[in-house]
């Protein structure tokens, strides 16, 4: 209830009582739907149309033609697949306000072509279902690019070394969160609780930064950083790259093992241009990135795997090349 109130009150200038009309293509299960769709939604005295499954992206083409959708929510590859769909090309929602992202990192070029095809721009917000689940939003009307925005009401948020000690403005650490919509602890699993939380912070396991305006960046997963050579480097950064590419529909980065480097970026890709080659890909990534970012080995998909909500699983991907590397 606490985090409603927090969420409401961020984007309490663009939204009136009893007169918008939210799309959830979430499952009410996950948190945010749960908390923003479901709760906020209701508290405005909102209309909610619910979308039981999302895929194909062709079952929210009814809904956007049969209601006047002022706000939405969802992971970047809804936003992604829809601004990608003729339909939607052809026909965006006049009425929409504005959408919201989480769940997993935005990426700009996705960002970019949305809000190219409907006009409004993408909200992007973090948190976690430990912390109910939002930490920060990004103000209406205020939106920096790529950035998860500042905390939401009543909530403090630090970055932290390794030692637990805050770092530098402007330097990258582990996100820690204070605030009423955090939790007590994980039911009847003390020890899982004593690894996440100190005193009433809760260690997020993301690596941000924050600006000199207290607006906060997310780097990556702390468990998802691959070390190349005693160089950290972070997979959002190349999936961002790799998503500008016109040939590539979707992307996900990993780091597998490497005798001589310790570890090496691997990338998996679902082409949009089917003529397109590793070696152009790694070509492309050689311009726009230093030379240990660059894959050293990419791996071509039909499809990536994802959860429920869309989020792709990187745990998926690694487990898989594991077990084929284990078979060879």
């Amino acid at each position: 209830m606490m985090n409603m109130e927090q969420t409401m009150e961020m984007i309490s200038d663009g939204v009136e009582k009893g007169r918008e009309v939210a799309l959830t293509a979430l499952p009410l299960y996950h948190v945010f739907a749960f908390t923003v769709n479901l709760l906020g939604f209701y508290y405005l005295g909102a209309r909610n149309v619910l979308i039981p499954n999302p895929r194909p992206l062709s079952n929210l083409k009814r809904a956007f033609e049969n209601y006047p959708i002022t706000w939405m929510s969802g992971v970047n590859t809804l936003f992604n697949g829809l601004s990608n769909e003729v339909w939607f090309q052809d026909s965006p929602p006049k009425t929409l306000k504005f959408a919201s992202a989480g769940g997993m990192a935005l990426q700009s070029s996705v960002a970019e072509r949305w809000e190219d095809v409907t006009g409004k721009p993408v909200l992007e917000g973090y948190g976690l279902t430990e912390s109910s689940p939002v930490i920060t939003f990004n103000p209406l009307g205020k939106t920096r690019p790529n950035s998860i925005g500042i905390p939401v009401p009543s909530t403090q948020l630090r970055c932290l070394d390794e030692d637990g000690n805050e770092v530098a403005q402007g330097e990258a650490g582990e996100l820690a969160a204070r605030g009423p919509q955090i939790m007590k602890g994980y039911w009847n699993k003390p020890d899982e609780t004593a690894k996440t939380t100190r005193g009433d912070w809760l260690l997020t396991g993301d690596i941000g930064v924050m600006d000199s305006d207290g607006y906060f960046y997310i780097v990556d997963r702390k468990k998802d950083m691959v070390l190349v050579s005693g160089f950290n480097v972070y997979p959002n950064e190349i999936e961002d790259c790799l998503a500008r590419h016109p040939g590539i529909m979707e992307t996900a980065v990993i780091g597998v093992p490497d005798g001589a480097s310790g570890e090496a970026v691997k990338a998996f890709v679902v082409l949009r241009d089917a003529t397109l080659t590793e070696a152009a890909i790694r070509s492309y990534c050689r311009e726009h990135l230093t030379g240990y970012k660059v894959p050293k080995s990419v791996e071509f998909r039909d499809d990536l795997p994802k959860s429920n909500v869309g989020k792709i699983l990187r745990k998926d991907l690694r487990a898989q090349d594991t077990a084929m590397r284990d078979a060879s």
